[in-house]
């Protein structure tokens, strides 16, 4: 009892003090009074005092910025020496609350918010710390250091992608622009202009540029698996096997390119698939890994894959593929089934203008009703152009030339013809001059 009396007497002469200083405008001597008065509260662990005396500091007439700003700084250090979670989950809201609408203070609250919906996720509460965190909007706070913005909005999209919010963890996701990863340090430190922002230093515990690098990819992979987007999986991979720190380690870059093998080989056909492949199939690092090597040959290959080979040759190494702790699952043994018999479909037809079905389905060892919906669903999703006549069974993969193609090849043949015509005349004529010499000698 004498304590707490002895305390708020202290309280008390040091409130004199402040007043005196903050009316006077002297702004060192405000802010040494207020950390004075929340010293005195942390050293006699008087917690609600401390909480009371920040929110009565904050409110007082005229309060000035750099007051509140030492303020918030100095009770942030105590946050970790509070003696139980409930404590500290007060002293942050307290905090907060003290700061919120002050853009003075906006990174400090950024920072409480991530420390409390730390604590909210550890109680198993995923949904509110979410909430908390999406609440603050880092992209628009200058003063706050590149990396710690980039490491807030990562936490922000981790949090999303744990309570299953795939939407919004696009959302946020695009905030970063993947070129931000590439960008040189050394360059990036400009001297300020005056008039600019001071950017503040990120705290100690925020990973580096490229670290972050991976950690946003290997979110990104974990959204896209959700959609099954085996290209946009393949590109996270093949980003994050370009980190140096990967590169540089086989234990890591292994793994990692026999995942990019495998989600260039579940990819659909497409322009961006082809190049990725000829990229990775240029490789030297490859050469590591040959069954891999030779799977990607085989689908640069011109040549029908025998589905049944392939799979009793590759099933132990895709069962055993592992991808977030899971395997691959059924659904990506059956798209790669689906890819093969793309594969050899295109093949097809490259090679035949007209085919029975009867023929394309022992080709793809498929039955005839299994070849003629795999060879729809091609033509419906435009990686292939075909016409089934299903009366007399024959698919016709030539394709359909439109009005202005027909003419200009016209145009383009009867040129030649003229061309032609042309020169047999002059022929004919020099013919007839050479005669016509002859006969007057």
């Amino acid at each position: 009892m004498a304590n707490t009396e002895n305390l708020d007497a202290k309280i008390e002469q040091l409130l004199n003090v402040e007043k005196q200083m903050r009316l006077a405008g002297d702004v060192a001597g405000t802010r040494k009074a207020v950390t004075d008065i929340l010293q005195l509260c942390f050293d006699a662990r008087a917690w609600k005092t401390l909480n009371d005396q920040i929110v009565v500091l904050s409110k007082r007439r005229g309060q000035l910025k750099q007051a509140v700003t030492a303020m918030v700084q100095q009770a942030m250090q105590y946050i970790d020496e509070t003696p139980d979670i409930e404590t500290r989950i007060e002293l942050i809201k307290t905090l907060n609350s003290v700061s919120a609408g002050k853009i003075y203070v906006e990174i400090e609250r950024a920072r409480l918010i991530k420390k409390l919906a730390k604590i909210k996720e550890e109680q198993g509460l995923i949904a509110e710390a979410a909430d908390l965190m999406q609440e603050i909007a880092v992209e628009t706070f200058g003063a706050m250091a590149k990396t710690e913005k980039i490491a807030f909005i990562l936490e922000q999209v981790r949090l999303c992608l744990d309570r299953q919010d795939y939407v919004r963890a696009q959302i946020l996701s695009r905030k970063i622009s993947p070129r931000v990863f590439d960008a040189d340090a050394s360059k990036e430190k400009k001297k300020p202009k005056e008039g600019d922002n001071v950017v503040e230093e990120p705290p100690a515990d925020i990973p580096s540029l490229l670290e972050l690098k991976r950690i946003y990819y290997e979110l990104m992979i974990r959204y896209y698996s959700h959609n099954n987007d085996y290209l946009e999986i393949c590109r996270c991979y093949k980003a994050i096997y370009e980190i140096p720190s990967v590169k540089e380690n086989p234990a890591e870059w292994i793994p990692i390119l026999r995942k990019i093998c495998w989600y260039l080989v579940l990819s659909p056909h497409d322009p961006m698939q082809s190049s990725l492949l000829n990229s990775t199939l240029e490789d030297k690092n490859l050469s590591e890994i040959q069954n891999f090597k030779l799977l990607l040959k085989q689908l640069v290959t011109m040549e029908v894959i025998q589905w049944t080979t392939l799979w009793d040759t590759y099933k132990n190494e895709f069962e055993n593929e592992k991808v977030s702790g899971k395997s691959l699952g059924e659904k990506a043994a059956e798209d790669l089934r689906q890819r093969i018999i793309e594969h050899n479909i295109l093949v097809v037809s490259k090679y035949y203008a007209r085919i029975t079905l009867k023929r394309l389905a022992e080709l793809l060892c498929l039955s005839v009703q299994e070849a003629e919906k795999h060879l729809s669903d091609m033509v419906v999703s435009k990686a292939l152009i075909a016409k089934i006549d299903r009366p007399m069974g024959i698919v016709c993969f030539q394709t359909a030339k439109d009005s202005n193609e027909i003419l200009n090849s016209w145009a383009a043949n009867l040129e030649k013809l003229l061309d032609l015509v042309e020169k047999s005349c002059h022929q004919i004529h020099k013919e007839t001059m050479v005669h016509k010499a002859a006969l007057k000698v």
